[in-house]
């Protein structure tokens, strides 16, 4: 499973994120991915965060 960040684009102009949890599953020949929960829209700024809660690897954060 992973985090997926998608770039909406509004009609004013403006691109808002929007996060979700994804999982690969094998169909056959082709991988299909499987939304396994939608986060909603996410601050640009909270990225980093929700990817280093997601992986697998949970990388130290520090404050500046």
């Amino acid at each position: 499973m992973f985090l997926k960040v998608q770039h909406k684009k509004a009609k004013d102009g403006s691109i808002h994120l929007y996060a979700s949890v994804v999982e690969n599953k094998r169909a056959g020949k082709k991988t299909v991915q499987r939304t396994v929960v939608s986060i909603g829209r996410i601050e640009k700024d909270q990225v980093p965060y929700l990817r280093a809660a997601w992986s697998s690897e949970k990388p130290r954060l520090t404050w500046d």
